[in-house]
C-alpha cells in the first residue's frame, strides 16, 4: 500500500472519531454550577443557603420600646454621644475630650435613665411583651437630647424648673362631726373658692377667698340619725349646692340667698352620691337607683337607672357629658350614655374589681380615660378606655383606695387611702411611678377636691380635719405666691388650725 493511502486512511478515521464527540457549547451547565457554588461554600465552612425563603416580618412591640432612648441612640454616634466639638454651647466645649464620655454617660443617665451609653441597647423589640422602659417615657426634658445641634445650641440658654411638692399640708381645718362612711361623698369646692363641707346633720361653707365660715342648712325630721349624706356644686357659677340627704331627698340650695329652690324625691333610701351634667343633676342611693333629675322641669325625674344591686356610691360625668360612670357596692363599675332613660342595661358593665368602687376620676388629658379605685379588699387603682371597654392598666396600691383626682396641669393622679398608712399618694400616668406620699391624717382620707386654679388639694378624713395641700397640682408658670393667693386669704385667722364651725 502506498504511502499517500495510508495517510488519507489515517485522516478519515481522525475524523470520525472528532464527529463521534459531543459539542460543548459556550453556556455552562446549571448543574455544574450549582456543584461548584456547593463546593465554594464546603471550601469557606458556610453552610449552603436554602432555594425556598418562607420568612416573615417582625412588628416590634412599640409599647415596651423606649422611644425618647432609641431616638437618642439613632440620632448619635456609636458612643451614645449626640455632642460635636463644633457645636457653639458652651457647657460642651468647656468638657475636654478625656471627660467627655463620662460627661455624656451622667447626662444621659439623668435625661434617659440609662446608667451606661456604651452598652448595646435595643432600638426595636421583637419579643411578645418587652421588659417595661425604666421610669416614664414621657420626659419633659425630651428636648435636650432630641433636638439637632442647632437647636440645642439655639436653646442652651434654657432654664428648666422642676416643681416642688410639698410634705406637709399648708392649713389645716378642724371639722368635728365628720363621718366615718366610706359610701358617703361629703366635700365639694365650687368654681367661686367656695368649700361645701357636710358634718353630720348640717352643711357649712368656707369661703377660701375671704375665710368666712356661714351655716347653710341643717336637716329637719328623720330621726336621730339624720345626716348629709352628699353635697355636690353645679358646674357653673357656683351659686347652688346640691344635697343629698338620709331621707332619700335630694335638695337644691340657692347659697347667696341661703334659700332651699326645691326638695326632689324618688329614693327611697339615703343619697350618697351626686353629679351635675348642666342641667342635669344624677342622683345614686341605698336603694341601687340612679336617677337623673331636670332641675328645670317640675316633673324632674327623665331617667332612672338599676343595673346595681346594692348602694351606689360613686358618679361621675365624662367632661364631655356623653357618659356617666356609677360604682357601687356590688363591686361592678357602669358606663352610661347621656340618652338613657329608663334602662337596666349599661353600654359597659365592669366586674373586674373585687370590693365597692368608690373612687372615680375622668382623665382632662385623654378622652375616653377613666381611672377607678376599690376598696378594702380590692386596693387596686384601673384604667379603663370608655370608648371601647378595654382595662388598660391596673396597680396594687396596698390599701383601701378612697378617693382619686388627676392633675389638671400634668399627667399624674392622686389617690387618698385607708388602712394601714391613710396616705395621700401622687402617681406619674401611665408608668404609675410613685413620685409622692403625703403624711400626716390618722385616719383613712374618704374624700377630696381641687380648687377651681387647680393648684390645691383638700382632703377629708374621719380624723375630723381638712388638711390644704397648697402647690400640690401648681402649674409650672406660677410662682408659690401666686398659687397660694389664688385659693386663700392672706388674712392671720387663716392660719394654723381653726375649726369650721
Amino acid at each position: 500500500m502506498s504511502k499517500s493511502v495510508v495517510e488519507f486512511e489515517n485522516l478519515l478515521s481522525t475524523s470520525f472519531s472528532d464527529s463521534n464527540k459531543s459539542v460543548r457549547t459556550g453556556v455552562q451547565p446549571r448543574w455544574e454550577r450549582r456543584r461548584q457554588q456547593q463546593a465554594s461554600y464546603l471550601d469557606k465552612d458556610r453552610r449552603p443557603p436554602l432555594s425556598n425563603h418562607n420568612g416573615d416580618r417582625f412588628i416590634p412591640n412599640r409599647g415596651g420600646t423606649n422611644s425618647e432612648l432609641s431616638k437618642h441612640i439613632l440620632r448619635s454616634d456609636g458612643t451614645g454621644s449626640s455632642f460635636d466639638s463644633q457645636d457653639g454651647d458652651s457647657n460642651g466645649s468647656s468638657v475636654n475630650d478625656s471627660k467627655k464620655d463620662t460627661y455624656c454617660n451622667n447626662l444621659s443617665s439623668s435625661l434617659l435613665g440609662v446608667d451606661d451609653m456604651t452598652k448595646q441597647s435595643r432600638v426595636l423589640s421583637f419579643a411578645e411583651k418587652a421588659p417595661a422602659p425604666k421610669g416614664d417615657t414621657v420626659n419633659n426634658l425630651s428636648v435636650l437630647y432630641s433636638a439637632s445641634a442647632s437647636a440645642t445650641q439655639k436653646k442652651a440658654s434654657t432654664k428648666l424648673v422642676n416643681r416642688s411638692i410639698p410634705s406637709a399640708p399648708s392649713r389645716i381645718l378642724d371639722a368635728p362631726g365628720m363621718m366615718d362612711d366610706y359610701y358617703l361623698n361629703l366635700l365639694s369646692w365650687s368654681d367661686t373658692n367656695v368649700l361645701a363641707v357636710a358634718l353630720t346633720d348640717t352643711v357649712y361653707l368656707w369661703n377660701a377667698s375671704s375665710g368666712d365660715i356661714q351655716e347653710l342648712c341643717t336637716i329637719e325630721g328623720g330621726g336621730q340619725d339624720a345626716h348629709i349624706s352628699s353635697v355636690q356644686w353645679v358646674q357653673q357659677g357656683g351659686a347652688h349646692l346640691a344635697v343629698g340627704t338620709s331621707t332619700g331627698m335630694t335638695q337644691l340650695w340657692d347659697v347667696n340667698e341661703c334659700k332651699q329652690l326645691r326638695s326632689m324625691d324618688g329614693h327611697s333610701d339615703r343619697v350618697g352620691a351626686l353629679n351635675w351634667n348642666q342641667h342635669i343633676l344624677s342622683s345614686g342611693g341605698r336603694d341601687s337607683r340612679i336617677i337623673n333629675h331636670d332641675v328645670r322641669l317640675s316633673r324632674h325625674n327623665v331617667a332612672t337607672l338599676s343595673a346595681h344591686s346594692q348602694e351606689v356610691c360613686s358618679l361621675k360625668w365624662s367632661l364631655d357629658g356623653t357618659t356617666l360612670a356609677s360604682g357601687a357596692n356590688d363591686n361592678m363599675l357602669c358606663l352610661w350614655d347621656a340618652s338613657a332613660t329608663n334602662s337596666s342595661r349599661p353600654r359597659f358593665k365592669f366586674t373586674d374589681h373585687h370590693a365597692a368602687v368608690k373612687a372615680l376620676a375622668w382623665s382632662p388629658h385623654e378622652r375616653n380615660l377613666l381611672a377607678s379605685g376599690g376598696g378594702t379588699a380590692d386596693r387596686s387603682i384601673k384604667f379603663w378606655n370608655t370608648q371601647t371597654g378595654a382595662l388598660l392598666n391596673t396597680i396594687d396600691t396596698g390599701s383601701q383606695v378612697c378617693s382619686l383626682q388627676w392633675n389638671p396641669f400634668e399627667k399624674e393622679i392622686l389617690s387618698s387611702h385607708g388602712f394601714a398608712r391613710n396616705q395621700l399618694s401622687l402617681w406619674k400616668y401611665p408608668s404609675m411611678t410613685k413620685i409622692k406620699e403625703l403624711e400626716g391624717h390618722t385616719s383613712r382620707v374618704l374624700h377630696t377636691a381641687v380648687s377651681p386654679d387647680g393648684s390645691t388639694v383638700v382632703s377629708a378624713a374621719s380624723d375630723e380635719t381638712l388638711r390644704f395641700w397648697g402647690g400640690l397640682f401648681a402649674a409650672p408658670t406660677k410662682s408659690k405666691n401666686q398659687r397660694e393667693g389664688a385659693s386663700f386669704a392672706t388674712s392671720s385667722k387663716l392660719s394654723g388650725i381653726m375649726q369650721i364651725r
